[in-house]
Order: structure tokens, then C-alpha cells, then sequence
């Protein structure tokens, strides 16, 4: 006769659940010190859990916490459409491909919990059971309790790592009350290996499985202010998420798994043309991005990525567009717009200098002003030494 746990490794295989472990919910004391650090250094995003002794001590949020069942569903890497030629793309990080995960972690972890609901030996011990399943917007750290959980290990990078998989996992969990036989953790697997650290463009990696999150391109990306100067360059042409420590990863190679369907990423939705993002309309932008989780902070960070991203391209063929948005009522909008257009016309630095001039002359935002003192200096510097080699000429 299988055990209630053999019966939901079985049926998590039926459900489309990729991986499946099942930990203690003893608090996860190794993890409090290096939690108050990160905060006190400033490392963190903001989008965390802000109760730190919640993320440790189960029984803070849930009564007589006694298992944990995590979960991992793997994801797609490559897509198998051609992404065309046609004009300037960005594109999503693959964590954003497909439905929103969250989503369809939840769909899993509901049915999951469903199933065991019906396993129960009477309506008493049914009612007795409780569940509280969580995806990353939770109190646990979910790479955490996948470790305890025996899924994998976690990273250099920080990511959990699956034999299996590699780190193209998205992860869940279910905290219960009742007390399954746990899984063994999984040793590190990392070794001397540092491609991920050497491999981010921020040095964001610290180098023990922690990041300074602000520094990460794919927090910098999620921002919905003027994104410092020192990353613009380094997003290249992502207007959101960054997955360079995933692609570098050894354990990574290789690996692309297109077992979900809803997981599967569309030309026009993850490698967008970057001009019409600038100008879309609210209710084209939830149609086309929406189901995404990379539209979650809204179109106002990735109309501002989008215009970093033609700059970084080379897109000069988009400057009437870029030139439109230093109308934008955003101030966001209209300062990156500047900068985008004195990135672009460096060769012709007097093609829109008396415009920036005149702008300058009625801009009340502190920070445009910022960009168009910076721009104008920059355009004025170019000049200035297009001037000089005529001369010398």
C-alpha cells in the first residue's frame, strides 16, 4: 500500500510538476544573519518579504507548521520561432517567456493540494488538514526550503540548481500541518567554478550564493525611475529581467525544456519591436504583454528600457519617435529620451541642440534638467572636436 507521500509524487508527475521534495518546517535559523546583513548593507530590492523573523519561523504565519512541499516546474530557454530581422528588438528574460509563472505555479500547487484533500481517510482528518501554498511573492525564501527539500542546490548565483534542469526552474511551495518523511538536502554543487560571478556585467554576485540585488540588471530593469547611468549601457538591448549567470552556468548547458505549453514564448510578446512600445496604448499593452510576468510593474519601466535599448542599438532610424516622447507628460520618459537622443547624435551633435536648448529653457523635473545639462555638454564636447580635426585639416 503506497504512503500518502508516495501517492503525491505520483500524481505531481500527472499534474506537470517537474520536481517534487518534501522538507521540515523548522525554522531556517542558518539564513537570519545573512538576511539582516544584506538589508543592512543595502543589498536588498525592496521586493522581498520586509519581515525578516516571517521568512525563518513558519509557526509566525502559519499554526503548527509541520512539512514543506516544494515544488519545480522546469522552463524553455530557446525559442523555436525565427525571430526576425525586420527593425530594432528587445526582448524579455527567459523567466519571463510564456504565461506568468505565478500563475501557473499556482495552478499546480492548487490541483496538488486539491488531490491530497481527497486522500484524506475521513471528513474529520479532511478537515483537519490545512495548506498555504506560496509562490516568490511569499515569506519563504523559496530556494531555501528547495534546497532542504532536497530539489537541488543553490548557486554561486544564487539560483537553485536541479540536476536535471539547471537553474530554468520556477519554484513553489506548500507549508501543511502534516508531517511527511523529509527529503535530503543536496550538497553544493559548485566547486571552484565562478563563471557566473566573473560573467555578470555589475559584479552583483558577492560570491557566496548572495547578490547586491540593486546592482543586478534585472532589478535595475523593474525600476520605475531614472535608471542610473552606469547600467544603461549594460542592458544591451533587455527591457526586462537579466539571465547572463544563468546562461553561463555549466549546469545550465544544454538545457531547454518545453514541457508546458503555456511556457511557451511568442515572437512579438518576449522579442518585442522597440518603436511601437514607445507610443502603445494601455489596452494594447495588457493584450500583448500582460499575461506576462515581466509586465508586472506596468509599461512606464519598459517604455523607459525600450528607448535605452534603441540607444544601445544604434537606432537612428527611431530618433523621430525618441524625439516625440521628450513631450511625454512622465519624467522618467522624457529624461531618458534625452539621453537616448544625445547617445544617438554624437556624429551630428547639432541635429537637435537648439531643441534640448529650448527644452531646457522650460523643463521644472530636476532630473531631466540633469539629463539635458549632461546631453547638451556631451553634444556641445562633440563639437567642439568635429571643430578641432577641421581645423587641423
Amino acid at each position: 500500500m503506497p504512503t500518502l507521500k508516495e501517492k503525491i509524487i505520483a500524481e505531481s508527475k500527472k499534474l506537470g510538476i517537474d520536481k517534487i521534495g518534501f522538507a521540515t518546517a523548522e525554522p531556517f535559523e542558518h539564513l537570519k544573519e545573512s538576511l539582516i546583513e544584506q538589508r543592512e548593507a543595502g543589498h536588498t530590492s525592496g521586493f522581498e518579504h520586509q519581515n525578516i523573523d516571517e521568512r525563518i519561523y513558519l509557526e509566525k504565519t502559519f499554526e503548527n507548521p509541520q512539512s514543506i512541499i516544494a515544488i519545480a516546474l522546469a522552463y524553455p530557454t530557446k525559442i523555436h520561432e525565427e525571430v526576425p530581422r525586420d527593425e530594432k528588438r528587445g526582448q524579455f528574460a527567459r523567466a519571463s517567456w510564456g504565461m506568468d509563472y505565478h500563475h501557473i505555479l499556482q495552478d499546480r500547487l492548487t490541483r496538488l493540494i486539491d488531490f491530497i484533500k481527497s486522500e484524506a481517510a475521513s471528513e474529520q482528518e479532511q478537515a483537519e488538514w490545512r495548506f498555504a501554498p506560496q509562490v516568490d511573492t511569499g515569506e519563504l525564501v523559496d530556494v531555501a526550503v528547495a534546497q532542504r527539500a532536497g530539489l537541488g542546490f543553490i548557486g554561486k548565483n544564487g539560483l537553485l540548481i536541479t540536476k536535471e534542469f539547471g537553474s530554468f526552474v520556477y519554484l513553489g511551495e506548500i507549508v501543511t500541518n502534516i508531517q511527511f518523511e523529509p527529503d535530503e538536502p543536496v550538497p553544493n554543487g559548485c566547486g571552484d567554478c565562478t563563471r557566473c560571478i566573473t560573467g555578470c556585467p555589475t559584479g552583483a554576485l558577492l560570491g557566496d550564493g548572495r547578490m547586491n540585488a540593486k546592482k543586478c540588471l534585472s532589478y535595475q530593469t523593474q525600476t520605475k525611475g531614472m535608471m542610473p547611468k552606469e547600467y544603461r549601457r549594460k542592458i544591451r538591448n533587455t527591457i526586462y529581467g537579466c539571465d547572463i549567470c544563468q546562461r553561463v552556468c555549466p549546469y545550465n548547458k544544454g538545457k531547454d525544456f518545453h514541457f508546458h505549453e503555456e511556457m511557451e514564448p511568442k515572437v512579438d510578446e518576449v522579442f518585442p519591436k522597440l518603436v511601437p512600445l514607445l507610443t502603445i496604448p494601455n489596452k494594447e499593452f495588457r493584450k500583448q504583454f500582460g499575461h506576462l510576468a515581466g509586465s508586472w510593474r506596468g509599461k512606464k519601466p519598459l517604455q523607459r528600457n525600450a528607448l535605452i535599448a534603441l540607444a544601445n542599438l544604434g537606432g537612428r532610424e527611431a530618433l523621430p519617435e525618441i524625439e516625440a516622447c521628450l513631450g511625454d507628460q512622465r519624467p522618467v520618459i522624457r529624461g531618458t529620451a534625452v539621453w537616448a537622443i544625445g547617445q544617438l547624435t554624437k556624429r551630428n551633435p547639432e541635429q537637435y541642440m537648439k531643441q534640448l536648448q529650448e527644452m531646457q529653457e522650460i523643463e521644472t523635473d530636476e532630473e531631466v534638467l540633469v539629463e539635458l545639462e549632461e546631453t547638451l555638454d556631451l553634444l556641445t564636447t562633440q563639437m567642439s572636436k568635429q571643430a578641432a580635426k577641421r581645423g587641423a585639416k
